[in-house]
């Protein structure tokens, strides 16, 4: 089977983005879990520091890339109409998209470069 296969990439994405997103939420909760002192401060301390930013950047980016591959596998599956599919689509795309969007200055905004 080739990895050319639509349903293959989706499967591939859906299982990368989960293991991600796994081992970034065991890492921070382990770090907020281990510090004496949490407060904002610490927690600004915390994602000011570039690597912190990035890697929550990918995290909130593969969030996405899950939820849109599994909502598109449930309309598919589910939503026959074909415009109604699309409009859909296009929705929760730019909706997606918006979330990225402010993902990315919440933590342009924090970190400290």
């Amino acid at each position: 089977m080739s990895i050319h296969v639509q349903g293959m990439r989706a499967w591939l994405l859906q299982r990368l983005s989960s293991v991600y997103v796994a081992l970034y939420l065991v890492f921070a909760l382990s770090f907020f879990w281990h510090s004496p002192d949490l407060n904002y401060d610490t927690w600004l301390n915390f994602m000011a520091q570039p690597v912190m930013a990035i890697s929550s950047l990918l995290f909130f980016i593969f969030i996405l890339v899950h939820a849109w591959v599994g909502i598109r596998d449930v309309l598919i599956d589910y939503v026959h109409n074909g415009a109604l599919r699309f409009s859909i689509f296009v929705i929760l795309g730019l909706y997606l998209l918006t979330m990225g969007v402010w993902v990315l200055m919440i933590l342009l905004s924090v970190v400290q470069i």
